[in-house]
């Protein structure tokens, strides 16, 4: 039997997703000779080894943590995260990371054809995830303090009806930047005046290392739904997620959740949930991860600066993982087959457009690498740039006028 006929006919949800560049890109940072800024992974070394296996072994010494548990996640778990993000445990559902709860929520909120609106650029699994469910997905352009909520209100006034609005309203991925407490509690008075839900998509906000904290946005209205995340504060292998929830809306996904995987893992449940209340040792540990990206984050944004054209603009990040780039006149995907010669790798912008031009836009991170390496990187990065931008000025010098 042939390939050819093993191949399944993709149903509509499927044709409609867009594979993701920094997934494919992947497999270009694991060759030993790329340094790389493309991925947004945690520092392998600051992850609390010692201290996640200290709670595992606790968490086996009780059998139960190897059981079934219920769809909403452990009580223990639901009740910690709780604790964590000063809510209700009953607001709490507990997933398989925060793009489960992404992904749940989509099919939970969005038929096909509803307006969807995102930042532009866009967080590429939010497109993913409503791509999935067939949504009419809207870009809302991406401003230094945040999603331009301004423009949204006219977009409402003139007659668009969001069914979801999705940020990343801290330390955006892949703009670097955050939304003011002006624009969240605007998006928030938004939400309630026009009907639709917020998802305030949030798995950076403990790693704050400069400014003041502008607080979650469902502080400010009941139409908010929060994503977190332990997999860049304690380790990305625990694989456990949350949303923040009106119980109703709790419920719902929870029902959808039982046709994923009916349950997530009971063990890394209770070793994050021990962490998580384990206030002294957290804080000493989130200080120690705020440091080091800061040193990192520093060590990279100076380089850049010192290697890329004068004219490049750079987001000066306060937390997270991400600085974004713009370097007019480069063609940003056809810059990365240079800058793989050169031994880095970064994400051309276009794979984060929705409908505004990006390709002179690029996004790096400085979370995995140190800030020697990530000197070295910037120095690739500049060699790669300034042989891009050359052809193409000779290429456009060879056209016939």
């Amino acid at each position: 039997m042939s390939h050819t006929a093993l191949e399944p006919r993709p149903s509509a949800a499927a044709r409609s997703v867009r594979s993701s560049a920094i997934r494919d890109l992947l497999a270009v940072t694991e060759r030993p000779d790329i340094l790389g800024l493309a991925g947004g992974l945690p520092a392998t070394e600051l992850i609390p080894v010692d201290r996640i296996a200290a709670a595992t072994t606790a968490a086996l010494n009780d059998p139960s943590s190897l059981q079934y548990t219920v769809s909403a996640g452990t009580g223990v778990a639901r009740a910690a995260i709780g604790r964590h993000e000063d809510v209700p445990a009953d607001h709490v559902l507990v997933t398989h990371g925060s793009q489960q709860a992404l992904s749940l929520l989509a099919t939970a909120l969005v038929d096909p054809g509803d307006v969807v609106v995102v930042d532009d650029p866009v967080y590429v699994g939010a497109r993913q995830a409503f791509e999935a469910v067939r949504a009419d997905i809207r870009g809302l352009p991406l401003t230094p303090t945040g999603i331009d909520t301004e423009l949204l209100e006219r977009w409402c006034r003139a007659g668009l009806r969001p069914r979801v609005v999705h940020s990343v309203a801290t330390f955006h991925n892949p703009g670097g930047v955050s939304a003011d407490a002006a624009r969240r509690r605007h998006l928030a008075e938004l939400a309630d005046a026009y009907g639709f839900w917020v998802v305030d998509d949030d798995p950076y906000g403990r790693l704050r290392f400069r400014g003041e904290d502008s607080g979650p946005i469902r502080r400010h209205g009941e139409r908010v739904i929060s994503l977190g995340s332990a997999s860049k504060i304690l380790a990305p292998a625990l694989r456990v997620g949350w949303l923040l929830a009106p119980p109703p809306v709790v419920a719902t996904v929870e029902r959808l959740r039982q046709s994923a995987d009916l349950c997530g893992s009971t063990l890394t449940q209770s070793v994050t949930a021990a962490l998580l209340d384990d206030r002294e040792w957290l804080a000493g540990h989130l200080t120690d991860l705020r440091m080091a990206y800061r040193d990192r984050a520093t060590a990279l944004v100076d380089a850049l600066r010192a290697e890329l054209p004068h004219d490049t603009e750079i987001s000066d990040p306060d937390g997270g993982m991400f600085c974004w780039l713009r370097i007019p006149g480069l063609d940003a995907t056809a810059c990365l087959a240079t800058a793989a010669e050169q031994g880095v790798a970064f994400v051309p912008g276009p794979a984060f457009a929705v409908e505004r031009d990006l390709s002179d836009c690029l996004r790096v991170s400085y979370a995995t690498l140190d800030p020697d390496t990530l000197r070295i990187a910037a120095a690739r990065l500049g060699r790669a740039v300034a042989v891009s931008r050359g052809r193409r000025a000779g290429s456009a010098a060879a056209r016939p006028r």
